[in-house]
């Protein structure tokens, strides 16, 4: 990131782009994006802008002259393709930026998916719904509530004058205002939220799918705060299971295919589509989640051996995928040794755990020493 200050020509107004103020640097990388001071380039450089510095280019250069309608049209085609690209990058970002718990940086990247939006689909489209959504839990996440509030609304108002509204899009909403209720307290109207979440996504998706998990994970954290340990356990108990399920499908594969590249992610996209990968967003949910379950898993005082072999196992798979072996055989050893301690005639999970430590390389004699 380096700076340019600007001595803008007279009758010419160049505007920040994350305040609309009137901007007085220049990105020197890409030199179509201006800033009002160093502190707003700094944040737009750390939640967006250094992964779309040049993608911006020919997006905000001036329209060379095109003689023919053919040319003018192509190039329309050619602009609108990019931008709807740009979409897509903007709003992943911004996704998996609230899942690192990065709430500020996610701003810059959900405000860049809004503007394309706008430009590609108009004001009142329900395209613009993903970029609010991003907004509001990223307002949720810095304690903006009202802010939050008024992203959410006008999402909600869109989807409620949109007949044609996808319920994966609904899902996505409901779950936001789930967010919202819990972080002002009022459980009783999150979990009503939520609830709401849980039958979209169950409508579009399936009720054991990873995108109907996150509503599952979120209801049991307000029944955890609730003091409700049965019913979050359930819960957390049908969260991991979900994410044990879809990562197994995806280490079958794997371990069928010779040598592909690293990771999970856009890096492997044939892959992807056929198989159902994860998305950068979808990795980072899936460490957030599982990491958290775990967590509170081997704090509880009267600990579940097979619960917490279950998550063991589940982030081995999941670090596994990503390449770190590391964190891969320290949770492989862990869930050997939780599965070990289970009750006789319950350590049925034993055998794929062991299946999995046997690729690793962790033997059950290096798990009873690891602690």
């Amino acid at each position: 990131m380096t700076l340019n200050p600007l001595a803008n020509p007279k009758g010419v107004s160049l505007l920040c782009e994350l305040c609309q103020k009137p901007a007085f640097i220049q990105c020197t990388k890409c030199r179509v994006t201006y800033y009002c001071g160093v502190e707003h380039q700094k944040a737009d450089w750390m939640g967006i802008h250094e992964k779309i510095c040049q993608m911006l280019i020919p997006l905000r250069m001036p329209e060379p002259f095109l003689s023919s309608d053919d040319e003018r049209q192509h190039r329309h085609q050619q602009m609108t393709h990019r931008k709807k690209r740009m979409i897509e990058l903007t709003r992943t970002t911004g996704q998996k930026l609230l899942f690192e718990g990065h709430h500020e940086q996610a701003v810059p990247a959900a405000m860049q998916s809004l503007r394309f939006s706008i430009d590609v689909y108009g004001l009142s489209s329900i395209e613009l719904v993903p970029s609010y959504l991003i907004l509001g839990e990223a307002s949720i996440g810095l304690g903006r509530l009202q802010q939050a509030e008024e992203y959410l609304a006008q999402a909600e108002w869109t989807v409620l004058k949109t007949p044609e509204c996808s319920s994966a899009i609904k899902s996505k909403l409901y779950r936001n205002l789930g967010l919202l209720f819990a972080a002002k307290g009022n459980y009783d109207e999150a979990r009503h939220q939520l609830a709401n979440d849980i039958y979209y996504a169950s409508e579009e998706f399936g009720p054991h799918d990873i995108h109907t998990a996150g509503g599952y994970f979120h209801m049991a954290n307000v029944f955890f705060r609730m003091n409700r340990m049965d019913v979050a356990d359930s819960l957390y108990t049908e969260v991991t299971n979900i994410w044990h399920q879809h990562l197994s499908q995806l280490i079958r594969w794997r371990l069928k295919t010779p040598a592909t590249p690293s990771g999970i992610g856009p890096a492997v996209e044939g892959a992807q589509e056929e198989e159902g990968g994860l998305d950068e967003a979808q990795e980072a949910e899936a460490i957030q989640v599982l990491n958290s379950i775990h967590d509170m898993r081997e704090q509880l005082a009267h600990q579940n051996p097979l619960g917490l072999a279950n998550i063991c196992h589940t982030l081995t798979m999941l670090y596994y995928l990503l390449n770190d072996m590391d964190k891969a055989r320290e949770f492989s050893r862990k869930a050997l040794l939780s599965s070990e301690t289970a009750p006789p005639g319950e350590d049925g999970s034993l055998t794929t755990i062991s299946e999995l430590a046997k690729v690793l390389d962790v033997h059950p004699e290096t798990a009873t020493t690891t602690s």
